[in-house]
This record gives C-alpha cells, sequence and structure tokens, in this order.
C-alpha cells in the first residue's frame, strides 16, 4: 500500500505512538508602524480611562502637587533658618490650611448675606425689565416675539381642532351609564413628625461631607509629598534616565525650580487682582465685594473665559442694585482696565516668558481636563499641562508633550524652509521670509536658512526620494523667493528681538559701490555660473544678489549655457572673475573639472572661484584637490560668506582700483578665505 505521508515531510514518531498533524512554517512578523502606534495608543487610552474613573483619587493628589510646587520656596526659606523638616512642613502645611478655611468661610458668609439681599433686588430688576421693554430694542423684540408667538399657537390650535375631530369621530355616544358624574375621591393627610437632633445634623453635614473629605485627602498627600520630596525627585530621576546622572538631576531641579516660581508668581499675581477688584468694587458699591475678589482670583486660573465670567456677575449685581446704569458700567470699564494691564503688563514682567504653553495648547487642555475632571479641570488645566510641557522638555521619552503643547516652534527655521519650498508653497516662502527678515539681514537668511535647507533637499536628492515634480517645484519655489527679495536691502537689523531668527550672524557689508572700480561695477564684472545639479542655479543666483548689492556687476550664466554644446557661443564679456556653483555632496570633480576646462579655454586671463558649498570633509578635500590639479582653478572656498568674502577681496586688491597700485596680488589659499587676481585692465 502506498503511503499518505506527503513528500518531504518526514515522519520522526515511533513504532505505536500517534501521528500528530505536522505543523505548518511560522514566520514571525516584522514590527509594522501601525503595531508599534498600537501600544502608545493603548497605555494613553488606559491612562485617561484611569484619570476619568478614578477622579476621586486623582484630583485630590493633583491639586496637593501643585501646592508642593507653591510650598516648595517657602519650606526651603524655613529651613535656612535652621528649623527640622518636620516643623517647616508643618508651619507651611498648617499654613495653608488656615488660608483656605478663612476663605471658605468668608465665602459662605458672604454668599449666605447675598442670598438674604436678592430678594430686595427685585423691584429694581422689574424696573429696568419694563423699561428694557419701553426702549426701541424692546419694541423689536416683543414684535418678534409676537409673530412667532402667533405662529405657534395657531399650528396648535389647528392640531388640537383636527385631533378633536378625529376624537369625536372614533369615540361612541355616551349611554346613560356612561353619563353618570363620576365620585369624588377621599382626601388622605398623613401627619409626618418633626426630625430628630440627628437626622437635622446629618441633613446639615451632607453636602458638605465630601468637599471636606476631599480637603483632607489633599493636605494628607500633600504632607507626604512635602516630607518625601528628595525621595520622589530620585525616583523621577530615574525614571527620566539614570544613564547622565548629572545632566537628568541638572534638568530636573530646574524644572522644578521653573514650575515653583511660575505658580508662585501667579497665584500671587492672581491674588492681587482679586485684591484690586475688591477694592475697586467696594468703591463703587457693589454689595459682597470680598465675594467677588475671591471668585475673581479663582476664576483667573481659567484660561480665556475667566475673566468674562469673573466681570459679568458683578456686572449683573451692579445692574440688580443699581436703579440707573452708572454702576454696571463702572464695574465693566474697572474689569476692562485690569485685564488687560495684568495679562499684557505685569504677567510678562513677573513670568519672564510666557506659560510656554501655544494658545491651542491651553484650549485644549481647558475642554481636556473640565470633560474629564468638571470645573475643578478647568481651573486646573492650565497647571496641570504647564507640568507635562516642562517634563517633556526634559525627559526624553516625554517630548511628544512639549512638541504638541508647547510654544516653541514644532521645526527649525532651516527644516521649515525645507518643508515649504518641498511643497512648492512660493507664498509661504515668502511669508516665512518676511518672519525672518525682520531681525536678520538678507545675506544672513540665505546664509544660515536657505543654504542650509538646499543641503537637506540635496541630501534627499542624493537619497533618490525626491521626484521630478518635486524638484520642479522647488526650483519654481525657489527662483520665486529670489526674484521677490531683489528689491530688499542688506542691512542688519539693530534689535536683534525674539523669534525664530535671532540666531542668525550678520555677512560683512563689503565695500561701498563708490569704493570699487568701474571695472567691477560694469555689468558682467563677476561671472556666476551653475553647475549642473537642481539647485546649482538657485546658489548662483543668491550669490549674484549679494555681489550685486555690494555694488559689484553680476551677470549669472546657467549651466546649458557652458555646455560643451554651446561653450563656442560663449562670451567672458568685460568679466574680472568666474565663480562655479555646485551644491553637491561629494563635489562632483569630474563634471567641475570638465566645466571649468571649457571656461579656462574661453576665457583664460580670468581667475575662476570654485565653490563647493555642500561638499565637506574628505569630499570636499578631493574635490578640491582634484579639480585644483586637473583644472587649475585659482581658488576654493567652502560657503556663501567665503564665496562674498573671496570676491570682494579681489575687488579691493584690483590694480586698476582707485586706491590700489602696484603689483598683481598672488592667490592665498590659507585656511579661510581664498583671494584671487583679477586680470589687467584692457
Amino acid at each position: 500500500m502506498g503511503s499518505d505521508t506527503p513528500v518531504g515531510v518526514e515522519t520522526t514518531a515511533r513504532r505505536g505512538t500517534a501521528l500528530n498533524p505536522p505543523r505548518s512554517a511560522r514566520v514571525t512578523a516584522a514590527e509594522t508602524p501601525r503595531a508599534a502606534m498600537a501600544s502608545p495608543v493603548v497605555v494613553g487610552a488606559t491612562i485617561i480611562a484611569a484619570l476619568y474613573f478614578g477622579r476621586e483619587i486623582f484630583i485630590p493628589i493633583a491639586i496637593a502637587l501643585l501646592l508642593s510646587f507653591v510650598l516648595t520656596p517657602l519650606i526651603n526659606r524655613l529651613r535656612r533658618l535652621r528649623l527640622p523638616r518636620l516643623v517647616a512642613v508643618g508651619v507651611s502645611v498648617l499654613l495653608t490650611l488656615g488660608i483656605v478655611g478663612a476663605m471658605a468661610t468668608l465665602i459662605g458668609i458672604q454668599a449666605a448675606d447675598l442670598a438674604g439681599d436678592v430678594p430686595r433686588y427685585r423691584a429694581t430688576i422689574e424696573r429696568k425689565i419694563e423699561g428694557l421693554r419701553d426702549s426701541p430694542v424692546g419694541h423689536v423684540t416683543a414684535y418678534v416675539a409676537n409673530i412667532g408667538r402667533a405662529l405657534h399657537n395657531g399650528g396648535k390650535e389647528a392640531g388640537k381642532e383636527a385631533a378633536g375631530a378625529e376624537k369625536q369621530a372614533a369615540s361612541p355616544q355616551p349611554g346613560p351609564e356612561q353619563a353618570a358624574p363620576p365620585q369624588k375621591p377621599l382626601v388622605v393627610e398623613v401627619a409626618s413628625t418633626p426630625p430628630g437632633a440627628l437626622e437635622m445634623l446629618s441633613t446639615v453635614l451632607a453636602p458638605v461631607m465630601h468637599p471636606l473629605a476631599t480637603v483632607g485627602i489633599v493636605f494628607v498627600v500633600l504632607l507626604f509629598v512635602l516630607m518625601q520630596r528628595e525621595d520622589l525627585r530620585d525616583r523621577m530621576i530615574r525614571l527620566a534616565g539614570s544613564s547622565d546622572l548629572h545632566r537628568t538631576t541638572v534638568a530636573m531641579d530646574d524644572a522644578a525650580k521653573r514650575l515653583s516660581r511660575y505658580f508662585v508668581v501667579q497665584l500671587a499675581l492672581n491674588a492681587a487682582f482679586g485684591i484690586v477688584v475688591g477694592i475697586g468694587l467696594y468703591v463703587i458699591g457693589v454689595p459682597n465685594p470680598v465675594l467677588w475678589a475671591i471668585f475673581s482670583a479663582l476664576m483667573r486660573f481659567v484660561p480665556y473665559l475667566g475673566a468674562v465670567v469673573s466681570a459679568i456677575l458683578p456686572m449683573a449685581l451692579a445692574a440688580a442694585v443699581d436703579p440707573g446704569w452708572n454702576m454696571m458700567i463702572a464695574v465693566a470699564i474697572l474689569f476692562i482696565i485690569l485685564e488687560p494691564l495684568t495679562g499684557q503688563v505685569f504677567e510678562p514682567i513677573f513670568y519672564g516668558q510666557s506659560t510656554g504653553l501655544s494658545p491651542f495648547a491651553v484650549l485644549v487642555s481647558a475642554l481636556f481636563w473640565t470633560w474629564l475632571w468638571g470645573p475643578v479641570g478647568l481651573l486646573l488645566s492650565t497647571p496641570l499641562t504647564v507640568c507635562l510641557v516642562v517634563l517633556g522638555r526634559h525627559v526624553e521619552h516625554l517630548e511628544f508633550l512639549d512638541v504638541l503643547f508647547g510654544d516653541r516652534p514644532a521645526l527649525t527655521p532651516v527644516q521649515n524652509f525645507y518643508q515649504r519650498i518641498l511643497a512648492g508653497d512660493s507664498e509661504e516662502v515668502l511669508g516665512h521670509a518676511e518672519l525672518i527678515l525682520q531681525q536678520c539681514s538678507l545675506s544672513s537668511y540665505y546664509n544660515e536658512v536657505v543654504l542650509k535647507a538646499l543641503e537637506l533637499a540635496a541630501r534627499d536628492g542624493a537619497r533618490g526620494v525626491l521626484t521630478a515634480r518635486q524638484k520642479g517645484a522647488m526650483r519654481t519655489a525657489l527662483g520665486e523667493l529670489i526674484a521677490d527679495l531683489s528689491d530688499r536691502g542688506d542691512a542688519v537689523t539693530e534689535a536683534g528681538g525674539e523669534g525664530e531668527a535671532g540666531a542668525c550672524s550678520p555677512m560683512p557689508m563689503g565695500p561701498a559701490p563708490d569704493a570699487l572700480s568701474r571695472a567691477w561695477t560694469r555689468p558682467g564684472a563677476v561671472l556666476c555660473i551653475s553647475g549642473r545639479g537642481f539647485l546649482d542655479e538657485a546658489a548662483a543666483a543668491i550669490l549674484a544678489q549679494i555681489l550685486e548689492k555690494r555694488g559689484l556687476g553680476v551677470r549669472t550664466v546657467p549651466f546649458a549655457e557652458a555646455s560643451s554644446a554651446r561653450i563656442t557661443r560663449f562670451g567672458p564679456g568685460a568679466a574680472r572673475m568666474a565663480c562655479v556653483i555646485s551644491l553637491a555632496l561629494d563635489g562632483e570633480p569630474t563634471h567641475l573639472r570638465r566645466l571649468i576646462r571649457r571656461l579656462k579655454d574661453r576665457m583664460p586671463d580670468v581667475p575662476i572661484l570654485l565653490g563647493l558649498w555642500l561638499a565637506q570633509g574628505e569630499a570636499a578635500g578631493r574635490a578640491g584637490r582634484g579639480t585644483e590639479r586637473a583644472t587649475q582653478a585659482e581658488a576654493q572656498v567652502g560657503s556663501l560668506r567665503e564665496a562674498v568674502e573671496a570676491v570682494l577681496a579681489a575687488a579691493q586688491q584690483d590694480p586698476a582700483a582707485p586706491d590700489e597700485t602696484g603689483s598683481k596680488p598672488v592667490p592665498d589659499r590659507g585656511a579661510g578665505t581664498a583671494r584671487l587676481s583679477a586680470p589687467a585692465e584692457a
């Protein structure tokens, strides 16, 4: 009999042993980006769910942690007075507990007083409502309301008539038994016993038991956090990364000091704001100014809407108290003056900088924490998000928090520029340039931003990740940018203000146009010849624009004009120097060697400056040595700055210049700037 075992499958079971079906070969699946992203998403969802369902526990812990940052400076001062840690912590916590208890007592007394006075304001409110009805606005509102009421009642009556007709048609005629009147029900009264003392006590304490329990948990956690502060710090350092203890310790200490200072300053400013509001409302005559002072101070912790809400309620009370409108207008003026003064003047002075959050992050955090923890989350939204952003700036694994919610640019100016030219968005490229050029000279912008972005493009081109369409879009965007900046001066802004352009270094302005000889100011005195790379024409145009702004006569020559097929028609004209520009990473010695040989054959007396701006290290050395040895190029430079300096030096040392006489200078290929000799003027 034939065997059923497939060919190639060896049965290794012994005689008398049941064979198991052969297992199919399995290959462990490689980790995909989707699988890599699933783990953080699951972790984040788990954390959010834990915060939501465990808010009764996490809210007191969060409040205690924030209070610990506020109390840390006070504890440190008490420790400097040689008080034991237990005493310093106890004094600080008791002081905080006393302030919170006093504020709660004041709020309760003032709220009860306000609730008792509200019926007295009813007559004033009714008179103002009647006055509004007699005004033109009230007439229009009443007219619109009457129209809506008529439409609503008309539809309702029509529906009632139709329903009545259907009911009358469907119901039978009442008989004698149905026509009998119903019997009158008996009224039963249940006498309730008066509540006892225990029931009254439970009724009074039930509403405040939960807040008191929360306050108790907050201060218990706060006490332990302050007592174990060093131990918690060490554990955070271990979590952040213990490979570089010095750097991690400095970063965490700096973050803790910044957070403590921020929260103390914010608390002090909000308290001062509330005090000034209370004094102003007392002078104006608004009842219960202490209540509104505390309310305004607390609402300033709420971003954006807090100031509006803190002003609306006192304004409404002023309108209810005053028979006229003067008190309400005075309250509105008080808040209109105080809020911008505090937010735009005092906060930048005392904070030094912003909170570190972007406006979008403040709004999103307010919505998120309000959904998560309700009104308490709204009050804590900004402080909690500030803590998360600070952690993101100092802990590598949490860097995404700083990227998402921080106010620092997500991309550097170089990356931002490259991303926009890669998309081919000329308008955004120009807007980005105008933003940086407010604090940076044009030549510095080209040297520090544009050329470094072109280096990124050259690297992507060398890797083969750029399509022909993307290269074309980049060339178009660069050409439009250079053309739009042609009428802009190259003056360096004196004020180096804030912004992403602060790192730009000024380029040398060079000699004034009247300090150059006519031979160097005539059109075509300097030839800027591009290589064959897709970015070389833009680089040559940048160099030509900078030299032209320094008074030199410049002419740009595309690679096609100096190619082997058209070199016979190429004429040097009045050229005093030629600059060959290439942005190739490897220098392309063969390509440049042939190009410079062709140029030498057409203009043997014109010195040639080779610019390999992106070739670095050994590639630049090989390209320079090979090109100079094969083509006898006079000099080589490795950056836009060196190219500008070399051309200006050659123009100043030209024997034809007004201040120069004597022998022809020799090339200097020392480190740094290359100095070239120019041909004698015919």
